[in-house]
């Protein structure tokens, strides 16, 4: 569920995967595992990730009550 969290937050703000890898300082392979779910982001990554998405680790990490359609 992360990945697809991951994904919808970075459309709605508008990023490519590129310009999210870039500002994460990672490859682009990296991010897509990531949103792929092939990987998972440290817990800095991941706190990095909600700051540039203005989303908290909560959602990207489906804690937050909502529900995924």
């Amino acid at each position: 569920m992360l990945g697809k969290r991951l994904n919808r937050a970075r459309k709605e703000k508008g990023f490519t995967a590129q310009q999210m890898a870039d500002m994460l300082d990672i490859t682009i392979s990296a991010y897509r595992f990531y949103e792929n779910g092939k990987a998972r982001p440290t817990l800095d990554k991941l706190v990095q990730i909600a700051d540039i998405l203005g989303v908290t680790t909560d959602y990207l990490l489906c804690r937050d009550g909502e529900t995924d359609q």
